[in-house]
């Protein structure tokens, strides 16, 4: 797993837990433009391949707030780092539309193939940060009455956008390697 964010290594070793091994690699990519996550993932993807040479995953993660037009989008870790979650909050003051999702993309790269899975988790923009556990805008995502910042990590990597686009990935990593054996 490239990434130099900790916090999602860790969330994307949980989810293989037992099925397959995963490694974190702590390689700076650089920041595609996109309004899609999953072709920001596709880059990233391609640049990791060339700079390793080994099979590798990506993630590019879009928070998408229904009020702010979708904003931040797939700026949020910009965004995230600029104004944080009470930045946020505060953009949402008065607004009663409070629907947001989260959407990943992971990207695999291989010496023959860049594959792309989407995830989505839909939720709500609670009205102040909530819970300890998590990192980003986990505190301010309300799924039901918790946010995601409330639920446990083992919880969380089970349900998580990023579990449903890991889901995908593991779903046609394995049939591929199938094929292959078979």
């Amino acid at each position: 797993m490239v990434t130099s964010n900790a916090g999602k290594a860790a969330e994307v070793a949980a989810f293989f837990s037992g099925s397959l091994e995963v490694s974190h690699v702590d390689l700076e990519v650089p920041e595609y433009r996109s309004g899609d996550v999953a072709e920001i993932a596709r880059e990233k993807a391609r640049y990791a391949y060339g700079q390793l040479n080994i099979p590798i995953i990506v993630d590019d993660t879009g928070f998408f707030i229904d009020a702010l037009h979708g904003f931040p989008g797939p700026y949020a870790a910009y965004v995230l780092n600029s104004i944080g979650n009470v930045g946020i909050l505060k953009l949402m003051e008065g607004i009663s539309d409070r629907n947001a999702r989260f959407t990943t993309g992971i990207a695999y790269a291989d010496e023959h193939v860049i594959e792309v899975f989407t995830g989505t988790l839909e939720g709500v923009i609670a009205l102040c940060p909530v819970g300890k556990n998590g990192f980003g805008y986990d505190p301010i995502f309300l799924l039901g009455k918790k946010t995601l910042a409330e639920i446990s990590f083992d919880e969380k990597s089970r349900i998580s956008h990023r579990a449903r686009a890991l889901s995908s990935f593991r779903d046609w990593f394995i049939a591929k390697h199938a094929k292959n054996i078979g």
